[in-house]
């Protein structure tokens, strides 16, 4: 029993750490009081400014503080999702989509912040503004969950998030949303490289159900009302160009209609 809950732990040790990890944070900063978190945020916020003058420490702390309290709230749903990802994936392939979501994103999305900035279409208070948090790295590793989606499944899914995150940022204009739309097309870009994935379990369905419902929260929310049905015409969407797709494939490689 002692091994088998050990070999567990093991598997799951980018999870547990990262967990343990937002925890300490969050806690700390919560005995420290509003003042001393609020100078973290700034100082640890992946803006143009903090970017601009050489803050790159930044890139990688920014994952690990959260602006607000309640962890307890959603921290759960985050292992979730971190725990099917990595019992399929594996925790170095884990690793790249949480470093690739987060930081991939937070640079393309600084890049054209910079350029709005210079051009004069932001106001100039843009360059300081907040960005913490754990969002870009949710969207990534949902993106890396595509290819460990059954085939049969793997178009609606796909057709799901995209549709939804593409929505939320046309509708709510702001970076943010933008950056979950680019990690999530990141993460969906890496998903075609990690090789096959573990093999589905009842367990990991269960996780994946409550995973999905978090990263959803997080990244729509209640600010796009719309956005489930966006996001299910996606889903139908991108299922019957796939289905299509697919037949005429066949009959182009066969010479024969698809019966």
């Amino acid at each position: 029993m002692a091994s088998r809950i050990l070999l567990g732990l093991v598997a799951l040790r980018v999870t547990l750490v990262y967990a343990a990890t937002l925890t300490i944070v969050a806690a700390t900063l919560l005995a420290l009081g509003p003042r001393a978190q609020t100078s973290v945020v700034a100082r640890m916020s992946t803006n143009v400014d903090n970017l601009a003058r050489g803050h790159l420490d930044t890139l990688v702390g920014s994952a690990f503080v959260t602006d607000g309290g309640q962890i307890y709230l959603w921290l759960p749903g985050l292992v979730c999702l971190l725990a099917v990802a990595e019992l399929l994936w594996r925790s170095a392939r884990v690793v790249l989509a949480l470093a690739l979501g987060h930081i991939g994103a937070t640079l393309i999305v600084a890049g054209g912040l910079a350029i709005a900035l210079e051009m004069r279409w932001l106001p100039v208070g843009t360059a300081r503004a907040s960005d913490v948090g754990i969002s870009y790295a949710t969207a990534g590793v949902l993106g890396a969950l595509t290819a460990a989606i059954p085939p049969g499944w793997r178009a609606a899914w796909t057709g799901w998030w995209v549709a939804s995150v593409v929505l939320v940022a046309t509708v709510s204009q702001d970076f943010t949303s933008v950056g979950h739309a680019l990690a999530l097309m990141l993460g969906i870009l890496l998903s075609g490289r990690l090789g096959l994935p573990a093999r589905w379990t009842p367990t990991r369905w269960g996780l994946l159900v409550a995973g999905s419902w978090f990263g959803y929260l997080t990244l729509a929310g209640a600010a796009v009302p719309t956005a489930p049905i966006v996001g299910l015409a996606g889903a139908a969407t991108a299922r019957v160009a796939h289905v299509v797709a697919g037949r005429w494939r066949q009959q182009t490689f066969t010479g024969e209609p698809a019966q």
